[in-house]
């Protein structure tokens, strides 16, 4: 079975609204032989003659009729799937988000994004999702609509991303600990027992790969899948962590951080989201709002 013309549903409105071929065809800028053409193409589709002649002029029929706001329902609503977004009324959004992030992303900014999307979109709600991996099936499939986190490898190359902040790595020890005494050498510091942050489990990482150009080697005690759960170890014993400073900044409350004595990477965490939601007016508000929140000052713990 052949596919409809649907252009014919604009000349067919235009008809009926008009009830004269001559108007519609200048409502819709044809000459009258091409409405005339298109009126003959609508009567074989539809197998009505739509309109019959009456004396000089043209009347519906029923068939026309009973079709008159039907068709008029389906034009204007195809107008308005094609017409461009309206601009955003926050103050009536209703609509959940679902934001896929660490913990320490979650106590170090939830508060102040939830505090500025509950001051502009109160009918807004914000779920925060774990995140076990870097997988990027949740923001293609839908049920994630942003994700903050480190492009890597395993990010689809589909996936838009904006950078948020850089963020370099610092030692972490309980209050009292050995470390936080004294100038802290890179041998002081391989000394030590180490938390090992992996969520795939390895057994290095980068910062062994700096301790190693220097010819040191740190003692790995336990390994954990982040960074919330490494802070929660040291804070009860003299493990060392390793942390992201910025994105652990109010989970370090009350422990001693310090420089690493090493060269080691920094990191650039940014926002991810698939691209159809790309012109999508109200995450595109959310995606500033994060921005806006992470760009604040950052005065360090």
């Amino acid at each position: 079975m052949s596919k409809p013309d649907l252009n014919l549903l604009i000349t067919l409105d235009a008809l009926l609204a008009e009830g004269n071929v001559a108007r519609a065809a200048q409502r819709l800028r044809l000459s009258p032989s091409a409405m005339s053409r298109a009126l003959a193409r609508l009567r074989e589709t539809t197998g009505d003659p739509l309109l019959a002649r009456a004396g000089r002029g043209l009347v519906p029929t029923p068939r026309a009729l009973e079709l008159r706001e039907q068709v008029s329902r389906l034009v204007q609503d195809a107008e308005a799937v094609l017409r461009p977004a309206r601009a955003l009324d926050l103050s009536q959004l209703a609509r959940t988000f679902t934001l896929r992030a660490n913990e320490g992303f979650v106590e170090n900014f939830g508060p102040d994004l939830l505090a500025r999307i509950g001051a502009e979109a109160p009918g807004v709600r914000l779920r925060f999702a774990p995140k076990p991996d870097k997988d990027s099936g949740p923001l293609r499939d839908g049920s994630v609509d942003l994700e903050i986190g480190v492009v890597g490898k395993a990010t689809s190359p589909e996936v838009r991303a904006r950078a948020l902040f850089r963020d370099r790595f610092i030692g972490v020890v309980r209050s009292g600990h050995p470390l936080s005494r004294g100038q802290i050498t890179p041998a002081r510091y391989a000394a030590g027992k180490h938390i090992l942050v992996s969520r795939r489990g390895l057994d290095k990482g980068p910062i062994d790969d700096a301790l190693a150009a220097l010819g040191l080697e740190r003692r790995i005690s336990t390994i954990v899948g982040g960074f919330s759960s490494a802070l929660a170890l040291a804070r009860t014993s003299d493990l060392i962590a390793s942390v992201p400073e910025r994105d652990t900044g109010t989970l370090r409350a009350g422990m001693h951080s310090f420089s690493l004595p090493l060269a080691a990477p920094e990191i650039t965490l940014s926002m991810l989201w698939h691209p159809r939601l790309d012109a999508d007016l109200a995450h595109r508000w959310l995606r500033d709002c994060v921005r806006q929140v992470c760009a604040a000052p950052f005065s360090g713990a």
